[in-house]
């Protein structure tokens, strides 16, 4: 039987990366004022969201509903700019964790394609 990406990434790692992932945003002009008030839940919102969507325990869409993404962010001015930005924080915190070249190819892939797709300037 095949594991997940889940399994493969780990829980751990997973945490890493975007424990990691915010500590960009927090010294990013750009993406910062995109993150009112409590960067900790907003971490937690993403971790869930990740561990769901890798194939691991459904905790998010059992406490916020289905995940929504655009319509979640439609608020944000997301632009090319702002996009570029994300990812940059996200590769930044995907280079300090250590996983198989396929997972991060993997979670990389979805990163880009989340990231054009919830562009909406």
């Amino acid at each position: 039987m095949e594991r997940t990406y889940y399994e493969r990434i780990g829980r751990d790692t997973l945490k890493e990366i975007i424990s990691y992932f915010y500590e960009q945003v927090k010294e990013d002009h750009v993406l910062l004022p995109m993150y009112p008030g409590d960067l900790e839940a907003a971490e937690l919102r993403l971790f869930l969201f990740m561990v769901q969507y890798l194939g691991g325990p459904a905790t998010y869409s059992e406490r916020r509903g289905h995940p929504k993404l655009r319509m979640r962010h439609v608020t944000f001015p997301i632009d090319e700019n702002a996009k570029d930005h994300w990812l940059k924080c996200m590769n930044t915190a995907m280079q300090k964790v250590e996983m198989d070249a396929d997972s991060r190819q993997f979670l990389w892939n979805y990163f880009v394609h989340t990231a054009n797709f919830l562009k909406n300037r």
